[in-house]
């Protein structure tokens, strides 16, 4: 999964990927491959649950976390496909072997 690369003036976030784009925000210059990576792995999940499941799952356990830590960080840090994306990052052929719905574990 490559991922289109866009870069975006105005951005919530450094970057995002929303299938099949990985958004940049064109100040975040210079682009990682970790970076990019990430993302990757976000587009990866994105396909694994068709799409919109993936953005109600993500934006249900933000709201959960944001409530239980009343702080946008440590909810951000606990969503599970965050986790997933952060702890192999730097696993630059992590996706080759990636299983089917890792971010369950």
């Amino acid at each position: 999964m490559r991922g289109w690369i866009v870069l975006v003036y105005k951005l919530p976030a450094d970057a995002m990927a929303i299938f099949p784009f990985i958004l940049l925000k064109k100040s975040r210059l210079p682009i990682t491959k970790t970076l990019i990576q990430h993302e990757r792995i976000h587009l990866k999940q994105q396909i694994e649950l068709l799409f919109i499941p993936f953005y109600l799952w993500y934006f249900a356990e933000y709201i959960y976390f944001r409530i239980k830590f009343k702080n946008h960080q440590k909810a951000y840090l606990n969503i599970r496909f965050e986790k997933e994306a952060y702890k192999h990052q730097c696993t630059i052929d992590y996706l080759s072997k990636r299983k089917f719905w890792a971010f369950i574990n």
